[in-house]
């Protein structure tokens, strides 16, 4: 067992209801952005920090999904009959990720800047970290309304406050969800229980970062890949 990620969890098994007609005839990680689905942007990131096994938990038309990542060799698809949320898909999930922390990470969200899963890898200490997020200054980010979920000092530690959104990536140690006896039940309840004990931290995106959970996301989402593009050919 090692305190550093080994393995990776991509949420996909939501409805997606906020797009509309969009998800009627498919599930939202199969949106296209730039011609490229929405799962395939966020594999594309978790593929660079080379992860043994990437697993993806499915549920609203779960067949076309698992379709979609049979050419994914090192993806293991796991169907979940109810929605269980963030902490409960992730807890259902730990048989295939092993008991070392986990990178997880949203597939509906595109970022414009360096890989987060990456500044993760970099940033990582587990002597005094039990999760660390990547977190979007409010003013970087395209498609979002809201005020933010996290103030973050100067040393990283993150309290409940407006100012910097979780942006869907983080390393989180996982023991602490046995203790949580729910079966479906947001991450956000583990991350109390981090926050409480001073193990919570966060690192700020230094790009821009866009929602794609709503239907004008997706026009704005490909608007900020093209202009991240004409000033940085590499992104």
């Amino acid at each position: 067992m090692t305190d550093h990620p080994t393995a990776l969890m991509l949420f996909a098994a939501g409805f997606g209801t906020r797009m509309g007609a969009l998800t009627k005839d498919r599930p939202k990680p199969l949106i296209r952005v730039m011609g490229t689905p929405l799962i395939d942007h966020a594999l594309t990131l978790a593929k660079a920090v080379e992860p043994r096994q990437i697993v993806v938990n499915l549920h609203y038309m779960a067949d076309m999904l698992a379709d979609h990542l049979k050419p994914h060799g090192s993806v293991v698809t796991t169907l979940e009959p109810d929605i269980l949320e963030t902490g409960g898909g992730l807890k259902a999930a730990l048989p295939l990720l092993g008991p070392e922390p986990v990178y997880t990470l949203n597939p509906d969200a595109i970022w414009a800047g360096p890989n987060p899963l990456q500044m993760l890898r970099t940033a990582w200490d587990p002597s005094r970290m039990d999760a660390l997020l990547v977190c979007v200054p409010v003013s970087q980010t395209v498609g979002y309304s809201g005020s933010g979920d996290f103030t973050v000092d100067p040393g990283g530690q993150i309290q409940r406050g407006p100012g910097m959104v979780y942006g869907g990536a983080q390393i989180v140690k996982t023991d602490g969800l046995a203790d949580i006896s729910d079966r479906a039940f947001s991450l956000n309840l583990l991350w109390d229980r981090m926050l409480a004990q001073g193990r919570l931290f966060a690192i700020p995106y230094p790009g821009r970062w866009c929602d794609v959970g709503h239907p004008d996301g997706i026009q704005l989402a490909e608007i900020l890949l093209t202009e991240s593009v004409l000033v940085d050919p590499d992104v």
